[in-house]
């Protein structure tokens, strides 16, 4: 993935991989936004069952419904999570009012309501991939009543 803010800060901080997310979010917001949002494994599952991915929660509704292929393989199964819950994050942040990424200095990225809640959506994904609860949908329907 080429992303060149990125890469430009790296050369000149040499920073580890937390520390760069974390460091990239203060200079660039929207470009780890945009980095965030790919989740290039759950969109290419959800294609592959007829899923469109189109950042609405209808699609967080669909997500829900599919049959969970990825437990079988527990090499996936954590990246599918993590897709998963960043795909949530991005829904919830492009959709719900005030809601903004944060990414903490250990480089976790979370998302924040005008309530001044966090919500780890990365914790929520893992937890939906491997037990199918909570809902991504019921995440979502919490935010975006702002509990």
């Amino acid at each position: 993935m080429n992303i060149p803010f990125l890469d430009s800060w790296r050369k000149r901080r040499g920073g580890g991989q937390a520390k760069t997310l974390a460091s990239a979010f203060e200079t660039n917001p929207e470009g780890v936004a945009g980095l965030l949002s790919e989740c290039a494994l759950l969109r290419s599952r959800a294609q592959e069952a007829g899923v469109l991915l189109d950042d609405t929660s209808r699609s967080l509704e669909a997500l829900d419904q599919l049959p969970p292929r990825w437990r079988e393989d527990p090499e996936e199964l954590p990246w599918v999570g993590n897709d998963a819950g960043l795909y949530l994050g991005t829904v919830i942040v492009r959709t719900v009012p005030g809601a903004a990424w944060d990414v903490l200095p250990g480089g976790r990225a979370v998302v924040r309501l005008v309530s001044g809640r966090e919500i780890d959506v990365v914790g929520a994904g893992l937890d939906w991939a491997i037990t199918g609860s909570p809902e991504l949908s019921q995440v979502y329907g919490e935010a975006s009543e702002g509990r």
